[in-house]
């Protein structure tokens, strides 16, 4: 059992870590999109990559995740055929619901555990930068114009 600060010391550790083996700059909140962000995310008993969409205005979320899911086909057969849709993902931390699209790593994982980071590191790069080509092909189809808002 960790303390809350030994918990904390090795996320900071984990996170450290994958940035200095894999140094690379990623897409993360630099979509150009308004409330459309990739994330990395791990903790006790999961990782997963994920793309959320957070938008205050339900019209506007509604209105991005249903480009998303036009598209979804294409990410699943093309890019993530393990990508789970789901619009009504809730945020525990933040305590309240979002739409996202995640890859969940299906190993063993803690991030209190240095043994399973190294695979995770490797889902991380693999499944984010197959996130990252689909966004590329298809950010401009999935960014709502200021005409669809009609």
């Amino acid at each position: 059992m960790f303390s809350r600060e030994e918990s904390r010391q090795m996320r900071e550790l984990f996170w450290t870590s994958f940035g200095k083996s894999f140094p690379r700059k990623w897409t993360m909140h630099h979509t150009k999109i308004k409330g459309l962000a990739f994330k990395f995310h791990a903790d006790r008993k999961i990782a997963m990559v994920c793309l959320d969409v957070d938008l205050e205005d339900e019209l506007d979320r509604l209105l991005l995740w249903d480009k998303l899911e036009s598209v979804q086909s294409i990410l699943e057969s093309n890019f993530l055929p393990d990508a789970i849709y789901d619009n009504d993902y809730y945020l525990k931390d933040g305590d309240k619901t979002i739409c996202r699209i995640y890859v969940p790593y299906t190993q063993k994982f803690s991030i209190h555990n240095k043994n399973t980071w190294g695979d995770c590191y490797a889902f991380f790069v693999e499944k984010m930068s197959k996130f990252e080509d689909f966004f590329e092909d298809y950010k401009d189809f999935i960014e709502v114009k200021p005409e669809e808002k009609n």
